[in-house]
């Protein structure tokens, strides 16, 4: 098969989409397939060189750093994207793994080209625009109305101007919606998204996960007990309240922190060079998983924003517990973690929230009490054997076999 992946983003800029995309492309491609990539051309010093296998729209940079970038759906783009095409073998099946205008521009490719449409979710739009702004409703009715105007012809009749209207109008051009998680899938059929929707979780490489494992100790040295937290400091990821919490907490350990974004300088305020706590920057995916299996706990502290959360079940095949905010990823992984109680996404104020640092600092004095005792809980193994990006590969590529058959 050619499958082409339509992406908001490129595939070198930071976020867990971007790293399961790449994971799916390599491990298709080992399996016999071809993959082309569409997204925006990335801009600022960490931009790629091009290669083959990649479709660079014309974008412009959206974020002070450059990191990411959106390119325009319309008939310019479709043209570019169209000439670009004709130098790739011909197209068997689109797969849509954007929100926005990757969204678009990979289902209007679709439409014109009489191509069937495979859609994974990966983003709960209305958890991280409210997020991000107090603006979030019209946000919200405004990407509704440029949705219908970009997908003319598809799915005309969804109306509504919240974030599930706007998921249902991306589906409505899907012959299959598949979702990282199981909460989040049935989150969807709940809202009349789609149904019924396939779960796919994102995995790790095999390889890399092997080659992890077996340059790490084979038991953990006591000592001091060691967290990690990853991801983009940014509001959805609650890593602000979470170093309010770790202070709070008094726990005797030491904290890695990965990652980048507009809220580091307001992180480290916070920790005000506390002796233990290090700010390591980004680092690559394999130094990344290198330091997740170095580490006693991995601290996920996002409520209700994550449709799967791959860093606790990263840790989990990794062999490290986690400390979980989010119920939903908690009951999702099944065991090995400690679950954060009063994380109740619901509830909004001040009031709430210090409730929730309050009980994730006396999560973390537990867990590292637990670490410090020998008593820490151990991931489940099943767990681990599924998020093989191997198994996860098979799962999807029986997807795209069921949408073909059906045409």
């Amino acid at each position: 098969m050619h499958i082409v992946f339509f992406g908001d983003q490129h595939l070198d800029s930071l976020g867990g989409a971007q790293v399961s995309m790449r994971l799916q492309r390599e491990f298709l491609e080992r399996a016999g397939h071809t993959v082309t990539v569409v997204a925006p051309t990335m801009h600022g010093p960490r931009a790629a060189a091009p290669t083959p296998a990649y479709v660079d729209l014309p974008s412009m940079p959206i974020t002070l750093d450059r990191e990411y970038s959106m390119s325009w759906p319309g008939r310019r783009t479709d043209r570019f994207l169209d000439r670009a095409m004709t130098r790739r073998p011909p197209v068997d099946l689109v797969h849509v793994q954007a929100d926005f205008w990757g969204a678009f521009i990979g289902h209007r490719f679709a439409q014109r080209h009489g191509l069937p449409v495979v859609h994974t979710m990966h983003n709960r739009v209305d958890v991280g625009i409210a997020a991000v702004t107090p603006l979030h409703r019209p946000v919200l009715a405004f990407l509704n109305a440029w949705r219908r105007r970009a997908l003319r012809g598809i799915g005309d009749a969804v109306g509504g101007g919240d974030g599930w209207a706007f998921l249902r109008g991306l589906a409505a051009g899907a012959s299959a919606v598949t979702a990282p998680s199981t909460h989040f899938a049935r989150r969807l059929e709940r809202h009349g998204v789609f149904e019924p929707v396939d779960v796919v979780w994102n995995g790790i490489d095999d390889d890399l996960r092997d080659a992890t494992l077996a340059a790490a100790p084979a038991e953990r040295e006591p000592g001091r007990p060691r967290f990690v937290w990853l991801g983009r400091m940014s509001p959805e990821k609650r890593l602000l309240p979470f170093l309010e919490a770790f202070v709070a907490s008094g726990a005797d350990a030491d904290l890695e922190i990965i990652g980048g974004g507009g809220q580091r300088a307001a992180a480290e305020k916070i920790v005000g060079g506390r002796e233990g706590v290090r700010f390591s920057g980004r680092l690559t995916y394999a130094q990344t998983l290198a330091r997740i299996a170095a580490a006693d706990a991995l601290v996920q502290t996002s409520i209700g924003f994550e449709t799967q959360g791959m860093t606790p079940f990263e840790a989990a095949t990794l062999g490290t517990p986690s400390v979980i905010c989010d119920p939903d990823i908690a009951a999702e992984l099944g065991g090995g973690l400690w679950a954060v109680p009063d994380a109740d996404v619901s509830a909004h104020g001040r009031e709430q929230e210090a409730q929730r640092t309050a009980a994730l600092a006396e999560t973390l004095r537990r867990a590292a009490s637990d670490i410090a005792a020998g008593t820490a809980p151990m991931p489940v193994p099943e767990v681990a054997e599924a998020f093989r990006q191997s198994s996860r590969t098979a799962a999807m590529i029986r997807v795209y076999e069921r949408v073909l058959a059906a045409r």
